[in-house]
């Protein structure tokens, strides 16, 4: 079945892709830093910090390292886990774009640099998790976190339970989700609806403004899964 669709296996972000997470993300932040005793970035640049590895932007944006980094690691889980985790909204369409991929019969697995166990609770959360063949993320303690490592991570369990991986696709919103992919030979497509600009769309191998343009390009638009049904009801 999956030689009619363009792509072979489907691999999902997150946040900014799946669900807007930001909210959630960005006040666990502020409350992580107020009480850790650093100044509170404005809302504005706590919203980049959504998306890329939280270990790397502790360290980039706030120059923390070594026990002061797993410190504020330690306090962010606590509290997100408790309840940023489930203070997101799924993306309109998103739903069934999950539901359509898995229908059409194509694998597919989350490709997240938020650590399993939050990123599960999201998405069990919304309902979400019974679309999705597998839920790769960052491990506990985000040694794995950078995407390339979750995305060869998720390649790795995939090609475990045999799936084709000869035309994967990633879909992301971020830069860091094109060059981690792109890390082992896996295109992206670029959704306009997340946390990324439009400079973060070079390499992507296709833009989708919103989650019609990403049926379509997945292979699953309207005429596609009408012309379907018509050779099922014809078979």
């Amino acid at each position: 079945m999956n030689a009619s669709y363009p792509y072979s296996v489907v691999l999902f972000d997150l946040d900014g892709t799946i669900a807007d997470s930001a909210p959630g993300i960005t006040s666990t932040l502020a409350s992580t830093l107020a009480q850790l005793g650093y100044a509170v970035p404005s809302p504005a640049q706590l919203l980049e910090w959504v998306g890329p590895p939280l270990p790397a932007s502790f360290t980039e944006k706030v120059g923390l390292t070594g026990d002061a980094l797993a410190e504020a690691m330690r306090v962010y889980r606590k509290q997100y886990l408790a309840v940023g985790a489930l203070d997101s909204t799924v993306f309109p369409g998103m739903a069934d774009v999950l539901r359509r991929v898995h229908e059409a019969g194509i694998p597919s697995s989350l490709a997240t640099s938020k650590p399993e166990r939050p990123a599960t609770l999201m998405l069990d959360h919304n309902h979400l998790t019974q679309y999705l063949d597998l839920i790769t993320g960052a491990s506990d303690d985000e040694v794995r976190s950078a995407k390339a490592d979750v995305v060869e991570e998720a390649l790795l369990r995939l090609r475990a339970l045999g799936v084709d991986l000869s035309r994967p696709v990633l879909i992301g919103d971020r830069h860091h989700d094109i060059e981690g992919a792109a890390a082992h030979g896996v295109p992206t497509i670029f959704v306009e609806w997340g946390y990324g600009s439009t400079s973060e769309q070079a390499g992507a191998v296709a833009v989708a403004a919103d989650t019609d343009e990403l049926l379509e390009l997945l292979g699953l638009g309207a005429a596609d899964s009408e012309g379907l049904a018509s050779e099922a009801r014809s078979a």
